[in-house]
């Protein structure tokens, strides 16, 4: 089942469908927006990196959360931003040292996302907190869709139409499952909590102007406008 969050009439509301005059939301409200770096072989590769032997986590903060729609904002001291699109992970109820078996217990469900990179910035100052975390950074939707397998699911995204990136999730290095035991160990994740799973290759630079769409299969499609 599909979950808008949207505004109607002046009021919040979620449910499996929104009215046409009802300004979407993200379809969730984090308390933190865990990562995952170079989770697909070939993205490793083309960054120059090897691929990692455990998840590489960082965060991006809740202030870089962006509704579908919504513009992502290029700040003026980089020079190169670029789209990554990834699966991300919903969580549905407090979450910590969690086994493998049991990871789908605390999932809500999944939606598209962009973990948008100040690619100079991350490379200049090595860590990836400044470069990843830039308001507008983090854009999620269009929805949550609470029933799906997400084992080998499409990952598409089109800047102005055309196809930059064309993966799957069976090429994740970490799968979801894994994924959630890792991070459990680690932080407690509270309802709300977002786990982007990473990005498969061919990630490239957005522009003013640009449109950039992150299709995955089984859930929808999340649009950007870029300025």
């Amino acid at each position: 089942m599909k979950i808008y969050r949207y505004v109607d009439h002046g009021e919040i509301r979620e449910s499996s469908s929104a009215p046409e005059h009802a300004v979407l939301l993200a379809p969730c409200v984090p308390t933190k927006i865990v990562c995952i770096g170079r989770n697909y072989a070939e993205h490793a590769k083309e960054l120059g990196n090897e691929a990692p032997k455990e998840p590489i986590i960082f965060l991006k903060p809740p202030s870089a959360l962006l509704a579908p729609f919504g513009t992502i904002v290029r700040p003026a001291i980089s020079q190169r931003v670029d789209h990554e699109g990834e699966l991300a992970m919903v969580i549905g109820k407090r979450a910590k040292d969690v086994k493998a078996a049991q990871w789908r217990d605390y999932v809500r469900g999944f939606a598209c996302a962009n973990d948008v990179t100040a690619r100079d910035i991350q490379k200049r100052d090595v860590q990836f907190t400044r470069g990843k975390g830039f308001d507008t950074f983090a854009p999620i939707g269009p929805c949550i869709e609470t029933e799906l397998d997400v084992s080998a699911l499409s990952v598409q995204v089109r800047v102005n139409g055309d196809i930059r990136q064309n993966g799957n999730t069976r090429d994740m290095i970490f799968p979801c499952d894994f994924l959630i035991e890792f991070i459990t160990t680690v932080m407690t994740l509270e309802p709300g909590d977002v786990i982007l799973t990473g990005t498969p290759s061919g990630v490239g630079p957005l522009a003013a102007g640009d449109s950039v769409e992150v299709e995955i299969e089984g859930i929808g499609v999340l649009r950007n406008a870029v300025a």
